[in-house]
């Protein structure tokens, strides 16, 4: 699903316009970008968390050249973690 489909499931599912839902859609992504920005946690509750975690430098391998090491910078990456409510909705 991409995200076109996803503002028309939920402007059906909720009987609003498509314009009022890509705004809800909207605002909740730039609310999670700011929160990991801000190395903040952002948990909805039964669905699951959103948090933003430090990648360590290290070495790896160039692609185009295999036999040279290159270092990978430290970087932040986000991460999800799924709630019991996502997870038991999956198992069955």
């Amino acid at each position: 699903m991409h995200k076109a489909e996803l503002i028309e499931a939920i402007a059906q599912a909720a009987g609003v316009a498509k314009k009022d839902s890509e705004a809800v859609i909207t605002a909740l992504e730039n609310l999670i970008i700011e929160r990991l920005k801000q190395g903040q946690e952002l948990t909805l509750t039964g669905f699951g968390t959103f948090s933003a975690r430090t990648r360590n430098a290290r070495m790896g391998v160039n692609p185009q050249n295999p036999s040279e090491k290159i270092e990978i910078p430290t970087v932040i990456v986000p991460k999800f973690k799924a709630g019991k409510t996502l997870k038991d909705a999956l198992k069955k």
